[in-house]
C-alpha cells in the first residue's frame, strides 16, 4: 500500500520494456519502494537504470495478446509480491505502413492495443477493486483523440484503448483504485527511433514527470507534454481539409 505521502511500495509494469515506463518507474521512486515487476513477452532479464540497490526488481513473462491468461497472470503477481500499488500498462505495437492497407496486421495490431488493453486492464482492475486502492497508469497517446491519415489505424487502437481507460476509471469510483490516462505526443523513444519527429516531441523523463505530477494531483488525464492538451482543444474541431493538410 502507498504511504502516508502517497509512494508506491509496490509497481508493477505491464511491457516492462517500455523507455516511457522506465522512467515513470524512477520517477515514483523513494525509499518507500521495495518491488518492481517487469512484464514483458519471453520475461528475461530487463535492468531499469538509476534505482536504488534496496529496490528488488522481478522480470515476468506476459503476453499482451493472451488475454485469457490476464486474470491468472495478475493473482499470481499479486501471491508472489502482494498488493499492487502502481500498475502501468505501457505495452503496444506502432506498426509498420502495412497495418493501413492489410487486413490480418491491422487486425493483429488491435489484438494488442485493443484487446490485450482491455483484458489485462479489466484483470488489473479486479484486483486493485478488491484491495481497495492502487492506480493504473494507461500510456494512450494524442494519436487517438483525431486519428491521421497516415496512421489512422494505430490512431484507432488507441482510441479504443483511451475510451476503455477513461470509461474503466468512472466504473471504479468510490472503490478506492482509480485510473489515470496518459496522453503522449511524440516521444524520443526506441519504438519511434528513426521516425520524423512532429511538434511538440518530448523525452521519456517529460511523460514521466507528468504522470507523477498527475499522481499527486489526482488527476484521470494528463497530457504530456501539457501544451498538447490546448493544441488538440483546436485540432479536434478543425475542418477535414485542413486536418489532412497537416498529416502532409
Amino acid at each position: 500500500m502507498m504511504n502516508a505521502f502517497d509512494q508506491p511500495q509496490t509497481i508493477l509494469v505491464l511491457g516492462g520494456r517500455s523507455d516511457i515506463a522506465h522512467a515513470i518507474v524512477r520517477s515514483l521512486a523513494s525509499s518507500a519502494l521495495k518491488t518492481v515487476v517487469l512484464a514483458h513477452r519471453g520475461g528475461g532479464p530487463v535492468e531499469v537504470d538509476g534505482l536504488a540497490d534496496s529496490v528488488a526488481v522481478h522480470c515476468v513473462a506476459f503476453d499482451a495478446a493472451n488475454h485469457a491468461a490476464h486474470e491468472a497472470f495478475v493473482a499470481g503477481v499479486v501471491a508472489d509480491h502482494g498488493d499492487l500499488d502502481i500498475v502501468i500498462q505501457a505495452f503496444g505495437q506502432l506498426g509498420g505502413p502495412e497495418v493501413n492497407t492489410d487486413p490480418t496486421a491491422a487486425g493483429d495490431l488491435v489484438d494488442v492495443n485493443v484487446t490485450g488493453a482491455v483484458s489485462s486492464g479489466l484483470a488489473v482492475a479486479g484486483q486493485l477493486r478488491a484491495q481497495g486502492h492502487g492506480v493504473l497508469v494507461v500510456l494512450s497517446s494524442v494519436a487517438g483523440v483525431r486519428t491521421r491519415p497516415s496512421n489512422f489505424v494505430y490512431g484507432a487502437t488507441k482510441a479504443g484503448q483511451d475510451a476503455f481507460a477513461t470509461g474503466l476509471g468512472h466504473a471504479l469510483a468510490g472503490s478506492g483504485a482509480r485510473v489515470m490516462t496518459v496522453r503522449p505526443g511524440f516521444v524520443r523513444s526506441a519504438m519511434t527511433e528513426g521516425l520524423d519527429e512532429a511538434p511538440f516531441a518530448c523525452d521519456p523523463s517529460d511523460v514521466a514527470e507528468a504522470v507523477a505530477a498527475g499522481l499527486r494531483g489526482r488527476k484521470s488525464v494528463v497530457w504530456a507534454p501539457g501544451v498538447l492538451r490546448y493544441v488538440f482543444a483546436v485540432l479536434r474541431i478543425v475542418p477535414g481539409f485542413v486536418w489532412r493538410k497537416l498529416d502532409r
